[in-house]
């Protein structure tokens, strides 16, 4: 019991890290803070201490966060091996939160020695939010763990349909995830102002920045009904697992609400202050969604129908 404490306080401090990290990082790049240390890594401007501009802050305060988090999976992946072995999630979950840490923190160091693409530094972002959602599965594990619910079999089976459904969702809205990095970090969130409608159009000129905020409107939409889609299919043929019904209607309630971070994030377009506001508000609800999903789908595929 005291080591499952334990672990389980070390899982809920390095998944509150983790999130500070996805914070950090949408605070860097919608700061435009990401050359606030020049091309040195790990030094700042040539310095461990660095002279103060707010850029510099900001981008050195990421590093120091992100550092600081890395230790802390690292610590987790070791308790993880040490006191549940013999347990296959928690080992993938920490492990998973290991390897995406590493590959975010390699790109992100590489991204300022050798100046990139937005389409490689949009990556960043993925990487960093797919650290998250293991860190959060883990957490969500630990919770079962510590609640005696780890075992196989649910009040009742699911069909198969519901798992593929939603694993298919779950790889669109990394799609729709991605294509929001990228236009971040195109400085394209302008391309259209106004909501619902873009620049007063319903389907507007093509052209520029206006094709990338317009294409991520509508796959947002598609993906809200998508989620709708798949909360009536579970009503309908898995009524009777209410651990899946209750997780999916979070999921509906969360990309409710980022559709309309996106629509307040169009709306701060101009104050600078409020839109880096409304940005990593956007940020931190998708994040967040990613990962509940994540938890369904997993269950899902655990409790289907057929499985041994």
């Amino acid at each position: 019991m005291l080591n499952s404490n334990r672990y389980r306080a070390l899982a809920i401090v390095t998944c509150i890290g983790m999130f500070l990290v996805l914070i950090a990082g949408a605070l860097v790049t919608n700061t435009d803070s990401g050359r606030g240390c020049g091309t040195d890594w790990p030094l700042c401007n040539g310095k461990f201490i660095p002279a103060y501009t707010l850029e510099s802050l900001i981008e050195y305060s990421h590093r120091l966060i992100s550092g600081g988090i890395g230790l802390l999976v690292l610590a987790t992946f070791i308790a993880t091996l040490k006191w549940y072995r013999d347990y296959k999630e928690p080992i993938i979950y920490a492990s998973g939160s290991g390897f995406f840490t590493l590959l975010q923190a390699l790109l992100g160091a590489a991204a300022v020695v050798w100046p990139t693409t937005p389409a490689v530094l949009a990556l960043h972002f993925g990487f960093s939010i797919m650290a998250f959602m293991f860190t959060l599965l883990l957490l969500l594990w630990t919770g079962r763990m510590k609640r005696g619910e780890l075992a196989d079999k649910p009040a009742a089976r699911v069909p198969q349909s519901v798992f593929y459904l939603s694993l298919a969702i779950l790889i669109y809205s990394y799609f729709v995830i991605y294509l929001g990095a990228f236009i971040r970090h195109t400085d394209s969130a302008g391309g259209c102002i106004g909501w619902p409608l873009c620049n007063g159009d319903l389907i507007p000129d093509m052209e520029g920045a206006t094709r990338y905020v317009f294409i991520h409107r509508v796959a947002a939409a598609v993906l809200f009904i998508l989620v709708t889609w798949l909360m009536m299919h579970v009503k309908r043929v898995a009524s009777g697992n209410q651990a899946l019904r209750s997780t999916i209607f979070l999921v509906f309630v969360l990309v409710i609400s980022q559709v309309l971070s996106g629509a307040l994030l169009t709306k701060t377009i101009g104050n600078e202050d409020w839109f880096v506001f409304t940005s990593i508000l956007h940020n931190i609800i998708i994040s967040i969604l990613f990962g509940i999903l994540c938890d369904f789908m997993i269950r899902a595929w655990k409790w289907r129908e057929g499985r041994g």
